[in-house]
């Protein structure tokens, strides 16, 4: 992953934040959205692309876009900053490729552990039943 490359390919928008702020919310755009197209992204090779589509698809638009948005500073530069910071901490998680699991078998004394604690159990409900005279 080209992270100055990736940086570059991103679009932002200023948008007019929603909530309390009188006047002044009236007249400035401080909410920042940021969208990325992973598809037509030069900073990604074609498998990571894949695994970024597949693992952020219910957050990509129609069109393929990954759209994110931020408004929780007054200030727009903060308020991109963020948005910065998130993307690329979705794009680094969306990338990370799990462990494969490795099959492996219960050991013989943790078989033998389990078989006597069946037999013990099996014995105290033998003895709750009536005597046989």
């Amino acid at each position: 992953m080209n992270q100055e490359q990736i940086l570059t390919e991103l679009q932002f928008k200023a948008i007019r934040s929603s909530g309390p702020g009188g006047q002044h919310a009236n007249k400035v755009s401080s909410k920042v959205e940021l969208s990325f197209h992973i598809q037509s992204s030069a900073g990604l090779t074609e498998r990571q692309k894949k695994r970024a589509f597949l693992k952020l698809e219910n957050k990509l638009s129609k069109e393929g876009l990954l759209i994110l948005q931020c408004d929780e500073s007054r200030s727009q530069h903060k308020n991109k900053e963020l948005v910065i910071k998130r993307f690329l901490k979705l794009l680094e998680k969306s990338l990370v490729v799990p462990k494969a699991r490795k099959k492996s078998r219960p050991t013989r004394s943790s078989i033998e552990k389990r078989l006597k604690g069946k037999k013990i159990a099996s014995l105290k409900k033998l003895n709750r039943g009536k005597p046989d005279y």
